[in-house]
This record gives C-alpha cells, structure tokens and sequence, in this order.
C-alpha cells in the first residue's frame, strides 16, 4: 500500500513538473512589454509579447489581440515577428504602420507574419525607434479591426527574449 501511495505522488509529480515545463515563464517585465520563455518537445522557445493599449471597434466580439517576436534556436528561427488580432483574417488584410512606414503581413486563420527575414529586420527596427504601432486588420466577414500597440519596453523585452535564446 504504501508503495502505491509513493507511486501515484511520483506519477503526480512527474505529470505535474512537465505540465508547467511547457508553461511560458516570465523572464522579464519592461514597461508594455514582457519577455517569456518555454520549454517544447522541439527545445527553448523564448519570445517578447505585447497587448494593445487600446481596441476597437468595441463593438466586435474577439479574443486578445497581441504582438510578438519569437525565437527558436532548434529550428534556425529568429526574429519572427507575428499577430493576432483575437479574430480569424480575411486573406492579405493586416497592415502595421508607424508614422509613414507602413508593413504588409500574411495572415493564417488568426495569425499574421511578415513575409521574410529582410521585413522582419526593417520591422524590428522600426518597433525600437517608434513610440507606438497601429495594426489594422479585416475580420473574415469583412469588418475593420484596430489595434494600438506601445513599443516603450520593446528593446529591453526583445533583447532578454534573444539572450535567454541565445
């Protein structure tokens, strides 16, 4: 009996520890950003996310919009900028702009990329020197979406995700 008891506490445990293995760990909070990482079966997934300081129209029923840059070493990947605007896309619909610098991105169900690692540097370096972004998308039925996104905290965020991935 006692050995049962010992090895449902170690199953518990076991379960237990790999369940929040696989649960994004905060490495850091920099103003409207923050930096997490993660461990998966393909190794360390480390990524700097945002949500948006602002939302409309109200009137349209969505899930959390949010703004990412992601690393995975054990698939070559760095620098992968990607949204979500809590809705499903109408193809080639989001744009992302600050001041006169406008980005295009292709869109996947209720996911948007940019489309190289060429945009995604410009991109990244436009997210360091601006203030905010406004991401603009269609919804599947064709209604509007805006999301307004703060880059205080961008840098700091971005460079703990691409140094705990190093």
């Amino acid at each position: 009996m006692l050995l049962k008891k010992i090895f449902i506490i170690i199953i518990i445990t076991l379960f237990s520890l790999n369940a929040f293995a696989n649960t994004p760990r905060s490495t850091g909070k920099y103003k409207n950003w923050e930096s997490f990482v993660a461990e998966t079966e393909k190794g360390k997934i480390c990524f700097a996310q945002t949500l948006p300081t602002k939302r409309a129209p109200a009137a349209i029923q969505r899930d959390q919009s949010k703004l990412f840059v992601t690393f995975r070493p054990a698939e070559n990947i760095k620098d992968e900028v990607s949204i979500t605007s809590g809705h499903d896309y109408k193809s080639s619909s989001v744009t992302a702009s600050s001041g006169k610098r406008k980005y295009s991105f292709f869109s996947q169900k209720d996911f948007a990329w940019l489309l190289d690692d060429q945009e995604e540097k410009k991109f990244i370096k436009l997210m360091q020197r601006a203030t905010d972004l406004i991401v603009k998308a269609r919804t599947g039925k064709g209604a509007e979406t805006t999301d307004h996104y703060s880059m205080m905290g961008f840098t700091k965020a971005y460079n703990t995700a691409k140094k705990t991935c190093g």
